[in-house]
């Protein structure tokens, strides 16, 4: 008897384990397990669960599955902080993966303001007494400059080597993340100076074939090059590799300039599928990296029914995208908006009414919004200084609406305590990574 019932045990577990076999067999582990709010404990919907470059989403129970191979499982959602969990602890199922809340309050440091101890010091010291919890660093530089040495080959070759502001990127990103700061890659896309320069084949042309060159004096490379993506792209998974905890793509559009020569012929359509083909790109090839994808647009593209010329229409970005940062800087309202035509004197209602006007257009929530805010003096109509009351009316616009945090920029990377909250205990963003 005794016999028997060790035969008939050893036979289930044959059993059992070549019924796993079979699975891992097929086309990898199957993981499987259920995503939650740590704070609330409540099931989230529709986050992003990753295993290599295979992607699922959690269900209306929270609960997802995915098949593959590696050692991680990456997994994320919007208003929350990126999580990576050993894949070990999800392969037998009904395992929850507690997701902290959280909304990046971020400050700009530029190319050269991330390599400068002073102005990085200042801005980590903000960190410590403010609210602040995030930087948005330069990887990629408004004059198209690498800001650490890169192993994209293209980068060297097209001079955007020639100074290095960050030695070592890693230190840096695990510094910061051991602050507890959150950490934005921004890239600047198709303004390229350096490689408009070093390439000319992939520059935009004047009619008569010559390099154009914007108001700053500055080359753009031309959003039809495969090559040109593939560059840009190149350099975002470079920086995720680095432990970003987000990636930001600025300047991902063409150039707000007519009668210009590019690869293809430029109409609202092609350059729309041009933008909305890169971010699709880019999306995919991060997906390995579990990082948050986010773009820079104008302000009057919440607005614009059309693509603003640019390529840049709303309904066709956020597909593609974790977040939109709206640029509602006050000043840049130019023609202002309706029913207030001096922008500067109502910061409120400009990101308020701007952001609204967002949400209408593309039904997105809240959350899937994150502005940057003007912390620099006014250039456009009084020049006006924007300090404290200033400042603190767009962050009180960005909160009531419900945005996952903002930005504040200035060029100069200067900024003071002025308008921003005492500091706050807020969960590090602990073990993000692959």
């Amino acid at each position: 008897m005794s016999g028997f019932r060790l035969f008939s045990a050893t036979a289930r577990l044959a059993a059992l384990l070549a019924g796993v076999f079979s699975v891992v067999c097929a086309s990898g582990a199957e993981y499987r397990g259920r995503v939650v709010d740590a704070a609330t404990g409540q099931v989230l919907q529709d986050a992003a669960v990753t295993l290599g470059d295979r992607v699922a989403r959690s269900d209306e129970y929270g609960a997802f599955r995915i098949e593959g191979e590696g050692d991680a499982v990456g997994v994320r959602a919007w208003g929350y902080l990126r999580r990576s969990v050993p894949a070990s602890l999800l392969l037998g199922g009904g395992t929850d993966v507690a997701l902290t809340p959280f909304s990046p309050k971020a400050l700009y440091l530029s190319f050269y303001g991330i390599g400068s101890r002073s102005l990085r010091e200042s801005a980590l010291e903000l960190a410590d007494k403010t609210e602040i919890n995030a930087l948005v660093i330069d990887v990629k530089g408004d004059r198209g400059m690498v800001a650490y040495r890169s192993a994209v080959p293209l980068a060297a070759q097209a001079g955007a080597q020639k100074v290095i502001t960050v030695k070592d990127v890693r230190g840096l990103v695990a510094s910061l993340r051991a602050r507890g700061l959150y950490t934005i890659a921004r890239i600047v896309t198709f303004k390229d100076n350096p490689l408009a320069l070093a390439r000319p084949d992939l520059a935009v042309k004047t009619r008569d074939g010559r390099v154009w060159r914007d108001r700053e004096n500055l080359a753009w490379t031309d959003p039809f090059r495969r090559e040109v993506r593939d560059y840009n792209l190149a350099l975002a998974e470079e920086a995720a590799a680095h432990g970003f905890d987000e990636i930001q793509f600025d300047y991902v559009r063409f150039p707000d300039a007519p009668e210009l020569v590019y690869a293809e012929r430029s109409t609202e359509e092609s350059r729309v599928r041009a933008v909305g083909g890169f971010l699709a790109e880019a999306r995919k090839r991060l997906a390995p990296y579990n990082v948050f994808l986010a773009a820079d647009t104008f302000g009057y593209v919440a607005w614009n029914p059309d693509d603003t010329y640019i390529g840049q229409r709303l309904e066709d970005l956020e597909r593609h995208l974790d977040y939109i940062s709206l640029m509602l800087y006050p000043s840049g309202f130019h023609l202002g908006i309706p029913g207030y035509r001096n922008p500067v004197a109502h910061p409120y209602e400009i990101v308020r009414l701007t952001l609204n006007r967002a949400r209408a257009r593309t039904g997105l929530p809240p959350v899937r919004f994150r502005p940057w805010l003007q912390a620099f003096r006014d250039y456009a109509f009084d020049r006006r200084r924007f300090g404290g009351a200033e400042i603190r009316a767009q962050i009180r616009a960005a909160e009531e609406f419900g945005a996952n945090g903002w930005m504040l920029w200035n060029p100069n990377n200067v900024y003071s305590e002025e308008g921003l909250r005492a500091a706050a205990r807020w969960p590090a963003p602990g073990n993000a990574g692959r």
